[in-house]
């Protein structure tokens, strides 16, 4: 299987100002946005943001979101593994989740209009989905 790349740098935060200035301020609303594409709703943005916020608040939120960007990355085939997952939300936290966003964005996505509006999406073609692979399958 070949990688991808990521659509954007882990610093590339100007890119999109609005989702920095709110993943700055408010970083469970944009991980929660990112969590309820990423899992195709099995999470909602609410429960994400909310087991984020509580972890925030006892300073290691980056135990539940690498796992995130762990699923992104293999849903897309972006370079990667798990423990450098972990460091980059240790030491990046605010510039990860931006970058998650983008990434979902760039791939026609939309993680603040929520799951089903994007899933419309996907099924029209209009966002790459992605791949589905039957349980227990190699990836």
């Amino acid at each position: 299987m070949s990688l991808s790349t990521w659509s954007t740098g882990l610093c590339g935060c100007c890119e999109d100002p609005c989702v920095c200035l709110i993943t700055w301020c408010f970083p469970c609303i944009t991980f929660g946005q990112n969590v309820e594409i990423i899992d195709k709703k099995a999470t909602s943005c609410a429960c994400a943001g909310l087991i984020f916020c509580a972890l925030y608040f006892v300073g290691v939120p980056c135990l539940y979101s690498f796992t995130y960007r762990s699923k992104l990355r293999s849903n897309y085939s972006l370079p990667g593994e798990a423990c450098g997952d972990c460091c980059i939300h240790w030491c990046c936290l605010h510039c990860a989740i931006c970058q998650e966003y983008r990434e979902l964005k760039n791939r026609g996505l939309d993680p603040s209009k929520g799951w089903v509006p994007n899933a419309e999406k996907m099924n029209k073609g209009e966002a790459m989905a992605p791949p589905v692979v039957a349980q227990g399958m190699p990836r």
